[in-house]
């Protein structure tokens, strides 16, 4: 049934018809998807709504996407301690086990950093070492797969390309499974400017296609986050046989899944933890090989993931968890250390606009009624 509702700027009212999206998908077999998940918030300072937020990995799941827990999505470095961390990375872990000891889908994968460290830097590199090897211990404690995040701690100590092969190289052996490397640009983190001990991409890339011939078969791929497609596939096409790209380019992400005749990229996107069903729907007709379903499904969330993610990029997670609030899977707009204020109210009614037209609004008149309570709330 159609929904309708008057939003600030618009002469004529916005109607939202349901997507018609299926409630459940399986996992995509032609990609490996992961959804970097956010974290509700029980009082929006550092109470975690722990049912909303479980359950919101369950959302995940039954959509078909492998979760990415205890990242920068889950205000990693930006509201969410180690110690909340621990209990998210153990919470999750205990339900994606749960999940599919009673015969469902659960993969997921938990970051591995050092943010447990002291903030005010210089740390030496053995520290750096020390503090990455207590989390990566912790994650692989859990039975989950794990992310080894970019640590700004190591950012600010590394002084060229070598001490990041010094402390990433022992990380390595120490995985007792493959995991996924993680270089997220600036854009997306500010302190990591410079990662991998190079001025440019390319340099950086050398030094991770150097850490990456060291390893052997401690790497299961690279998570990629600087926002530029065109550096992403030249990465992709320079990396060993069986090591992924998984693409965290929020803008471009429809195009590097889709591939070329040279490969594709697999993904780990906090975009899809907010356009999870029409995501899940494209990667379904892809898996089929309909790419006219594909880009049908996919390409109106590119404007509405651009959007979330436009400058201060950092600030993309209140698109994430307005539209978790806004399709009922939490029950306040709330977030740590009240991170939904950082984006105005004018840009979350343009991710409502753009969100009803991707079709990600799964109960129209539920967003509708909860839209039409943030717009009294915001006069």
């Amino acid at each position: 049934m159609t929904a309708r509702i008057t939003l600030p700027g618009r002469a004529e009212q916005l109607e939202i018809t349901p997507p018609g999206w299926a409630s459940e998908y399986l996992p995509p077999a032609s990609r490996r998807v992961y959804a970097a998940a956010h974290v509700a918030s029980a009082d929006g300072g550092d109470l975690v709504d722990w049912d909303a937020t479980l359950g919101f990995r369950d959302h995940l799941w039954a959509h078909g996407f492998a979760v990415a827990e205890a990242m920068d999505t889950a205000q990693r470095g930006m509201g969410l301690s180690w110690g909340l961390a621990r209990e998210l990375i153990a919470s999750s872990a205990e339900r994606a086990a749960a999940r599919r000891a009673a015969g469902g889908y659960a993969d997921i994968a938990c970051g591995a950093g050092t943010d447990h460290l002291a903030a005010d830097g210089g740390h030496p590199l053995p520290a750096i070492v020390d503090a990455y090897a207590a989390q990566l211990d912790f994650v692989q404690s859990t039975g989950a797969n794990v992310i080894l995040m970019a640590s700004r701690a190591l950012a600010a100590a590394a002084r060229g390309p070598r001490d990041y092969l010094d402390v990433y190289g022992p990380l390595l052996k120490q995985a007792s499974r493959p995991v996924i490397l993680h270089w997220l640009g600036e854009a997306f983190d500010p302190a990591l400017r410079g990662y991998w001990g190079g001025a440019d991409f390319e340099s950086a890339a050398v030094t991770v296609l150097d850490l990456i011939d060291q390893a052997g078969d401690k790497v299961d791929g690279i998570k990629l986050s600087v926002l530029d497609a065109s550096k992403e596939v030249a990465l992709r096409r320079r990396l060993p046989a069986g090591i992924r790209l998984y693409t965290g380019d929020d803008f471009g992400y429809a195009e590097l899944i889709k591939g070329d005749e040279h490969g594709h990229s697999d993904a780990l996107l906090g975009a899809f933890a907010a356009v999870t069903a029409p995501a899940a729907a494209a990667l379904h007709a892809l898996d089929a090989g309909d790419l006219a379903g594909y880009e049908a499904a996919i390409g109106p969330t590119v404007p509405l993931s651009r959007l979330i993610f436009e400058a201060p990029t950092y600030y993309y997670k209140a698109g994430v968890a307005f539209l978790a609030w806004l399709n009922g899977l939490q029950p306040r707009f709330s977030m740590l250390d009240g991170l939904e204020r950082k984006r105005p109210a004018g840009h979350l009614v343009r991710v409502f606009e753009l969100a009803a037209a991707a079709g990600a609004l799964r109960d129209p008149d539920l967003a509708v009624s909860r839209m039409a309570l943030f717009l009294r709330e915001v006069r």
